[in-house]
């Protein structure tokens, strides 16, 4: 028993690892933001769309936001038209990591019947998912993906048993996965959902990158996701439209699905800033299609400078480069005493590679050129 007048405060659970540049790394490196870049975090290289500024400006900031988020929710509905979907279909989250952290809320904390307060993940992926699904006390399996010259694989037969034995909540696949690049497609993806409706989970889709890839087609799964009560698809906006500051991403599901989740949303998560700079940014038609186009161009560069270095970079579908350089740890930290920041692979189970988020090609000429010479110094790799 604790001690009277005393809370009790248990072990905080470690907490994931993020790209992005810290202030504090850049105090003791003596370094100004205005003088870095950041490769570390993978977003749109054009920036955003030329009216999100006016859009922001024009808010009230006296003004509470919509907690239904409607106006951008109807966009979004439009937007995707196409694939069926309703205003009943989706939800607005502040990122998709919010949305993350509600799918574990609601089906880890209460899993469906038959299931068990288990996700099983498909590593290696982002960190949000293991954390959120430890937060709420559930059990995190993992499903490896073999590593191969040309990529990494995951086994579908392996994965749809693991399913069948082990009847986790949800099921959590990055799709192009994060940080291998990995794009799983369609048809794989509606078996692997089938495997997940037999038990009565979830299969969540993150989606975060798929807008930047030219294979997006190939993947796509909003239309499965509205009316398959087993799927839900993760989408964001901050990565599509570099909404980075704002943070906003939303969710396809069911009815019955988002319902489900709007229940555990509290009000106003999503900002007013962030609510018009989305409805701005879904608005420009011709943006993701430059974006695309800018990506391409940029990892064109990437891949090409570095495979002169004899650095393996692995084939990718997303807007970053995953590069095998030996000692990650060691060359990220000598390229961010240059004002260069990579993600260091190290938190997903690769401490030999760095992930390359693709900025302007100019930018990524300059890292290039800094690896080139970081290289030259014999680092230990």
């Amino acid at each position: 028993m604790t001690a009277p007048g005393r809370l009790f405060n248990p072990d905080p659970l470690p907490r994931p690892i993020h790209g992005g540049i810290k202030e504090a790394e850049l105090r003791a490196l003596g370094l100004r933001l205005e003088d870095c870049l950041d490769f570390s975090a993978s977003v749109s290289p054009l920036g955003p769309p030329e009216g999100v500024a006016a859009a922001i400006a024009a808010v009230d900031l006296t003004a509470y936001p919509d907690p239904h988020c409607l106006v951008l929710t109807e966009a979004i509905a439009a937007h995707h038209s196409g694939d069926g979907l309703s205003v009943g279909n989706v939800i607005v989250g502040n990122g998709s990591t919010e949305i993350i952290h509600l799918l574990t809320r609601s089906y880890i904390g209460a899993p469906p019947t038959g299931c068990t307060n288990t996700a099983l993940v498909l590593t290696p992926t982002y960190g949000e998912y293991d954390g959120a699904v430890r937060i709420c006390g559930g059990k995190v399996l993992t499903l490896t993906a073999s590593r191969h010259s040309d990529g990494f694989a995951w086994d579908t037969a392996a994965l749809c048993a693991a399913v069948a034995a082990e009847r986790p909540a949800l099921t959590f696949i990055c799709n192009p996965n994060n940080p291998t690049g990995v794009l799983m497609g369609r048809d794989q993806l509606a078996a692997i959902a089938d495997a997940v409706a037999n038990t009565g989970g979830l299969l969540v889709v993150d989606e975060a990158y798929i807008n930047l890839s030219e294979r997006r087609a190939d993947a796509d799964v909003i239309a499965l996701a509205a009316r398959h009560g087993s799927v839900i698809t993760l989408r964001s906006m901050t990565k599509d439209y570099a909404l980075t500051a704002l943070r906003l991403g939303y969710a396809v599901a069911s009815e019955a699905v988002i319902a489900r989740l709007s229940a555990l949303q509290p009000d106003w998560s999503v900002n007013g800033l962030a609510q018009a700079a989305g409805l701005d940014a879904i608005a420009d038609e011709a943006y993701l299609e430059r974006a695309r186009q800018a990506v391409a161009a940029s990892r064109e560069c990437v891949v090409q400078r570095l495979s002169g270095l004899s650095i393996r970079c692995y084939p990718t579908e997303a807007n970053f480069v995953l590069a095998q350089v030996g000692n990650a740890a060691d060359l990220r930290d000598r390229l961010a005493r240059r004002g260069l920041f990579v993600r260091d692979c190290t938190s997903f189970g690769l401490p030999d590679c760095i992930r390359i988020g693709l900025r302007p090609v100019e930018d990524c000429a300059r890292l290039a050129d800094a690896i080139a010479d970081v290289w030259s110094e014999e680092p230990q790799r």
